[in-house]
């Protein structure tokens, strides 16, 4: 018998350089704080990204967690990646890819997507994604 242990995305870290601003950005872009725990530079923070994946931030956002001190990219769906975009360069992200019409060379035939890329105030990637 074949057992798929993975059930689906849990969530991803990210080492910020100031935490309180990463935890303002995220929480005005829509996500919410479900826990948290340490203090000052050993506090680590989840926010539901809406379906019950999380982003973990880091405090104290240093080089010793890995080589680059971020994520490349984490994706969230959305309904409206033009929606979402500007509401994010409202809050301060700044813009990596305007939205866009996207057509993934799948097969038996291309699938067009929605995306568009803002950065975060690490310069972290964050891809709005919704499938056409």
């Amino acid at each position: 018998m074949n057992q798929n242990y993975i059930t689906g995305f849990h969530h991803i870290g990210l080492k910020c350089a100031d935490i309180e601003k990463s935890i303002a950005m995220y929480e005005a872009l829509g996500m919410r704080e479900v826990m948290r725990w340490g203090e000052g530079e050993k506090l680590v923070v989840m926010l539901d990204i809406g379906d019950g994946g999380r982003i973990e931030l880091f405090a104290n956002g240093s080089d010793d967690f890995s080589p680059n001190g971020k994520w490349i990219h984490f994706a969230v769906k959305v309904t409206d990646t033009v929606a979402a975009y500007r509401k994010a360069l409202e809050i301060g992200f700044t813009s990596q890819m305007e939205p866009a019409v996207v057509p993934l060379a799948t097969k038996p035939q291309p699938t067009p997507i929605h995306i568009a890329f803002v950065c975060g105030p690490d310069g972290e990637q964050v891809e709005f994604f919704r499938e056409a």
